[in-house]
């Protein structure tokens, strides 16, 4: 375990950190275009899928959703 801790772990710590400052530095290296910010396009929703399924039941306006469906209430 002495020696786990001694040779193996600083060499794992030391690959981890090499591999990120590759990464991280690999930027110096790419064309400028693929260094410059993304386009600010607005996306196409013309092309978005529309629902096609029929919907089952209306959407209940707000006096049912508060006090239940006319059908169940107290007459009076």
């Amino acid at each position: 375990m002495s020696f786990f801790r001694s040779y193996i772990a600083p060499f794992f710590i030391v690959l981890i950190f090499a591999i990120a400052m590759i990464a991280v530095s690999a930027r110096i290296v790419l064309p400028t275009d693929m260094m410059a910010p993304a386009p600010a396009v607005d996306p196409d929703y013309s092309a978005a899928p529309t629902l096609t399924t029929p919907v089952a039941s209306p959407i209940p306006e707000l006096s049912e959703l508060l006090h239940g469906p006319d059908e169940f209430g107290a007459e009076g």
